[in-house]
């Protein structure tokens, strides 16, 4: 620990959730910035009834509560994306997608300013092994984009590590001797891996490079299995794969829009809305494109899409969790089951396990010789993901860290390192 308050903050900006540390003595790492809590939920909501713009869980209960107006989640997932230069209409403005990443991200900064009492001009930023896989242009071009930004809302020194470093130094912190550790970052939008050795001698150096044995990363994080779960267990109650009187399939793109946080407002448009009636004439089970039409009609994607996350959440405790369709089928409720969820998630979850096996023999590393699991971001606990993992180290022990926290505060222990 500094002797003396860090220049520089660390500033995890997340799929679902974001964080901002600094190191000082004696205090904790991470700043709070809101309701006393360190993370700030990465949603922003435009009140169409008071014209106003509100952020993080403030932002999220007005929504929920019924207020009119849009919500934006998800918006890392812009970067790297085509859609970071398109626009958006809001309360009867074109918003810039870009300019909504400024709001969210200043208020960060302008929060954890509040809150250390002093103003932040340098600051290393995490990022996710792969913002896009298998284009690394476009990967750089996300990292230049988030860089352009901060630049944009008053940092004039930044700097970039990758998320599963960041939270390897801030476990390094709590260790007492050398070992070999998979870091597994597993949050709202991707899953990023590191291999890297640690020590309490070895945190004194100003150069790690050599201890990091090997980084991978793959697009897929929590949104993703939100996004599986409710396919296969809400959507069917919608119309998804049901049946037209020409024998067809319902049209899937809607379900798809409505499973995916950040394209959630692709269903509110009057084009998708006269082809939905249009469909309802022709189905098979009417009843279903009714609770479809109603949740178009009262806006409540986003509030669908909280109760699905919701279930996943209880559905890592619990082998079922209830579902309630109220806010567009008053009084209808839906169970939905473990078993169900990993079965959607299935290719999800080999997929993530086939980025682990690859990164050992990337790394140069038998599976026995890893000392430790460090599980950190939010959707790692998943059950099935954390068994999958385990099973390819059986020597390893499984340590949890900071779901929400351990990346931020190994930014802020980056950031003391390279600014001092």
């Amino acid at each position: 620990m500094h002797a003396s308050p860090a220049r520089a903050c660390g500033i995890d900006f997340g799929t679902s959730n974001s964080t901002v540390g600094w190191l000082r003595p004696g205090q904790p790492t991470l700043l709070t910035l809101e309701d006393g809590k360190p993370t700030l939920p990465s949603v922003v909501f435009f009140n169409a009834e008071a014209d106003t713009v509100s952020v993080g869980r403030n932002g999220l209960s007005e929504y929920l509560a019924g207020t009119e107006g849009r919500l934006m989640r998800s918006l890392k997932s812009l970067l790297g994306s085509s859609l970071i230069d398109g626009r958006t209409e809001v309360n009867g403005r074109a918003i810039v997608f870009r300019d909504l990443l400024k709001e969210f991200i200043g208020t960060l900064k302008a929060r954890a300013e509040s809150e250390a009492g002093r103003s932040f001009e340098q600051a290393v930023f995490g990022r996710p092994v792969f913002f896009v896989d298998d284009n690394p242009a476009a990967d750089q071009l996300a990292e230049n984009t988030l860089g352009e930004i901060a630049h944009a809302i008053g940092f004039k020194d930044i700097s970039f590590q990758f998320e599963p470093i960041a939270a390897a130094y801030h476990y390094e912190t709590q260790i007492q001797r050398e070992e070999i550790v998979l870091i597994a970052d597993i949050g709202g939008g991707t899953s990023d891996f590191s291999i890297v050795r640690l020590s309490p001698q070895r945190a004194k150096a100003a150069d790690r490079r050599s201890d990091v044995l090997a980084n991978g990363g793959v697009h897929i994080g929590g949104t993703d299995f939100d996004r599986q779960l409710s396919l296969a267990g809400v959507m069917p109650h919608l119309g998804y794969r049901s049946t037209l009187k020409n024998g067809r399939e319902m049209p899937a793109s809607i379900y798809f829009n409505l499973a995916t946080w950040h394209t959630i407002n692709f269903a509110y448009t009057r084009q998708v809305w006269s082809d939905q009636q249009r469909l309802y004439i022709d189905a098979l089970e009417p009843e279903r494109l009714e609770r479809l039409l109603a949740l178009i009609e009262n806006r409540a994607g986003h509030w669908l899409a909280h109760q699905v996350e919701q279930a996943k959440i209880a559905l890592s405790a619990d082998d079922q969790a209830t579902l309630r369709l109220d806010a567009f089928a008053p009084g209808e409720m839906h169970t939905l089951s473990r078993l169900e969820f990993e079965l959607a998630s299935t290719q999800l979850v080999e997929k993530i396990e086939s980025t682990v096996a690859n990164l050992l023999p990337t790394a140069g590393i038998a599976a026995e010789r890893i000392d430790t699991v460090f599980f950190t971001g939010g959707s790692s606990g998943i059950p099935a993901l954390r068994e999958r993992i385990a099973a390819q180290l059986p020597k390893a022990q499984a340590v949890e860290g900071d779901l929400f926290g351990s990346i931020g505060a190994g930014l802020a222990v980056d950031a003391a390192r390279r600014f001092g």
